[in-house]
Parts: structure tokens; C-alpha cells; sequence
């Protein structure tokens, strides 16, 4: 009897938590057995670690080193045999830019056709990356050097007409001025001439840098105001992503539909929090005291349930994110199961930096006696997806006294977009 062989491997590379989670289910869906990675640095140690991936599903916006298309770039140069997927809520690839063969889909995916893509498209296809956003910034270094070149032309240009203008005046009033003595005549207007042209000269000057600083405010607010356009419309086809995301990932793994309606309805809120958070922050580091504080003070019943120290250190909006997440499920876990189903439990939560690594811990006291689950929610993915989202461990420790959910990640994966 003929050996089956075994199925692919899919490598996804995703820096947004509940995507990634989202785009691994796919991956299973398909058939295939996915493999996880948050940058491209990870990503490329993955394959140089093993010789079994046959395609790359990347996003192409990501922190580090590089983006998605440069490592597509990279992976298609050392790996030609593995085929690439790409996706992204921002940039649009059209057909083309889109080298034959490959694939492109834009953010929130459709899973039923991303998995028949996949699918359709293991064992073919060949890639070819579009120009990086470098080049793009290349491109509006040129434009500025462009301006200024126009703007010293335009000023040279107008101090030879300005210069025409004087010399044409001087020689009308020579010629009107008969009865004066020429070289009275040459010495008077060639002292009144040229504190003109030097005035006018200042005058023109100035005008000239005036009006390019203005050109050039107007070109920078253009371009300011269509970033932002971008980075609005990004965010927003990424929240859309995020929520299609946990609706899913809570229907799939519920027991009813009740249980999905509370699942989903209390990861809004957690996400809508998380926004709230980082809202009053515009978008800068928040704080990890701040994320905790905001994630357990709707399960704070009556008030002390929750014992909080640490250090405030300034986190990232992608971790602030994860982090409520997390929290969220930590937080809904312990009111059904844990130590604060009964009136008596308490939960402290506390962490320090050593060695340049955050050390978080969640300990439960005075609940009910603990039980390892016998099967891995999607809440308990998420939970443990946090340690490699954060390039770091998580480890889940089921004592019967109480649970302890312990974090150990570098300092810098939460500082560093």
C-alpha cells in the first residue's frame, strides 16, 4: 500500500495576534499543518531551520527589519520552490504589479476563498515583489530636491529681469536728463540704482523664499492629510479583519449559541476598551498599569478582587491590543471557573523587569479547587499566543490551590513598533 504524504506546511507570518490566530485556522482548514511566525527576522529563521515549507502567507505591513514584500523578495531568491501568499489591509496589488502565478488578497479575508486559493495553489506558482515602500520615499526625496532646483532658478530668473528692468530705467534717464553733466548724471542715478536693486534684490528674495516655504507647506499638508487617510482606512479594514476574526474564532469553539453571544459580546468590549485606552493616549505608548487597570475593572466586583503592583512602563498600541485581549481572557476565565467565581478569591497580578524581560504573573487565591481543561479553547490559544506575539514564553500552571498564568518576554518586543 502506497505511503500518503504527509500534508504541507504553511508558513504564516502575521504581527496582529487575532490575525494571525485567524489566518492559522485557515491554514487548517485547508488541510495543511500551519507554522507560526510575527516578523520577518523570525520567519527567516524558521526556514533556514527546516526544509519542509512549501508556502509563505505573509502580511506585507509588519515591524522589523523588513516588510512582507521584502521578505517575499528574499524568500523567493533563497527558496525559489515556496510559493507565496500576500495580504494587507493598506497597499493593493494590482494585476499588473502582480507577477503571474501568485496570489494577493485584501484585508478582512473571506476564509472560504482563501482556503480554496491555498488549496488551488500548493505545488504552483512563482513570485515576483512589487517596488518597496523605499522606493517611494525615494521618490519624494527627488521631488523636494526638484522644488528647491526650481525655486533657486526661479530666483536667479528674477533678478536678471529685475536687473533688465533697472539698467533700461538708468539709460531713459540719461537720456531725458541732457543738461546734467553725464558724469554727474552717471554717479547720482548709479547710487540711487543700486540701493534699488539691493532693496529690490532683498524684496524679491524674500517674496521668493515665502512663497517656496508656502509650496512647500502645501505639498507637506497634501501628503500629510493622505497619510492619514491611509492609516485611517488601515485601521479600519484591520478592525474589520480583527472583529470577523473573533466572531469566528468564538463560533467555532462554542458550545451553544448563548455561549458564543456572551464570548463575542465580552471580546468587544474588551477590544472596544483596548481603543478607548489608546485613544485618550492619540495613539502613543500607553502604559502597562493603564492596560490592566482598564482590562479588570469591569470584573472587579464590588471592588479588591484585584491586587495590582509593577513597574509603568510605555507599551506599544499593538501590545496594548494583545495584552486587553489576554486579559480578557484571564479576566472571564476566573469569574466562570476560577478563584473569582466565589465571593472569597482573589486574583494579584504583578510584574517587574529583570535582565531587560518583563516577568508578569497572574496568581489565583481562594477560589475553587483547580482542574487542568481537557481540551484547548480558543481562549487558552490566546492566552498562550501572547508569549510569541511578545517573542517570548507563557507558561500555564494548573496547581490545585489556584491558577498562575505566568509571561516572561523581552522589555523590547513591547517598546518597539
Amino acid at each position: 500500500m502506497k505511503k500518503a504524504n504527509p500534508p504541507s506546511v504553511v508558513l504564516v507570518v502575521e504581527d496582529e495576534l487575532m490575525l494571525r490566530m485567524r489566518a492559522v485556522d485557515i491554514v487548517e482548514d485547508a488541510g495543511f499543518i500551519p507554522i507560526e511566525a510575527v516578523n520577518a527576522d523570525e520567519a527567516i529563521r524558521i526556514l533556514e531551520s527546516r526544509d519542509d515549507v512549501a508556502v509563505l502567507f505573509t502580511d506585507i505591513q509588519m515591524p522589523g527589519s523588513m516588510d512582507g514584500l521584502r521578505l517575499a523578495h528574499l524568500v523567493h531568491t533563497r527558496w525559489p520552490h515556496i510559493k507565496i501568499i500576500l495580504v494587507s489591509g493598506q497597499i493593493a496589488v494590482d494585476d499588473s504589479d502582480k507577477p503571474q502565478d501568485s496570489k494577493f488578497f485584501p484585508k478582512p479575508l473571506e476564509i472560504q476563498q482563501m482556503i480554496l486559493e491555498l488549496q488551488a495553489m500548493i505545488g504552483s506558482g512563482a513570485l515576483k515583489v512589487l517596488p518597496t515602500l523605499s522606493a517611494e520615499n525615494g521618490s519624494l526625496t527627488k521631488e523636494n530636491k526638484e522644488l528647491r532646483y526650481q525655486l533657486q532658478q526661479a530666483g536667479a530668473h528674477a533678478k536678471a529681469l529685475l536687473l533688465k528692468t533697472v539698467l533700461d530705467t538708468e539709460k531713459q534717464q540719461l537720456i531725458i536728463d541732457e543738461n546734467q553733466p553725464l558724469q554727474d548724471a552717471l554717479t547720482t542715478e548709479n547710487d540711487s540704482l543700486k540701493l534699488a536693486l539691493e532693496q529690490a534684490g532683498i524684496d524679491a528674495t524674500a517674496l521668493l523664499v515665502q512663497a517656496g516655504i508656502e509650496a512647500e507647506e502645501r505639498n507637506a499638508a497634501g501628503k500629510l492629510q493622505d497619510l492619514i487617510h491611509a492609516e485611517l482606512h488601515h485601521r479600519i479594514k484591520n478592525m474589520l479583519a480583527t472583529v470577523g476574526a473573533i466572531t469566528d474564532q468564538s463560533l467555532r469553539t462554542a458550545t451553544s449559541m448563548a455561549h458564543a453571544r456572551s464570548a463575542i459580546d465580552g471580546r468587544f468590549a474588551a477590544l472596544a476598551r483596548a481603543h478607548d485606552l489608546l485613544t485618550r493616549a492619540s495613539w502613543e505608548n500607553a502604559t502597562i498599569e493603564s492596560t490592566v487597570r482598564s482590562a479588570v475593572e469591569p470584573f472587579d466586583q464590588g471592588g479588591g478582587r484585584f491586587v495590582i503592583s509593577g513597574e509603568n512602563i510605555r507599551i506599544t498600541s499593538s501590545s496594548v491590543i494583545a495584552f486587553a485581549m489576554t486579559l480578557n481572557e484571564l479576566c472571564t476565565n476566573t469569574t466562570k471557573f476560577g478563584a473569582l467565581s466565589l465571593p472569597s478569591g482573589q486574583v494579584r497580578l504583578d510584574w517587574h523587569v529583570e535582565d531587560a524581560r518583563l516577568q508578569l504573573e497572574w496568581a489565583e487565591f481562594g477560589g475553587p479547587p483547580v482542574t487542568e481543561p481537557t481540551r484547548k479553547s480558543f481562549g487558552t490559544r490566546m492566552i498562550t499566543s501572547l508569549g510569541q506575539q511578545l517573542k517570548g514564553q507563557v507558561e500555564l500552571d494548573y496547581r490545585p490551590g489556584g491558577f498562575v498564568y505566568r509571561l516572561n518576554v523581552p522589555v523590547e518586543a513591547l517598546t518597539t513598533r
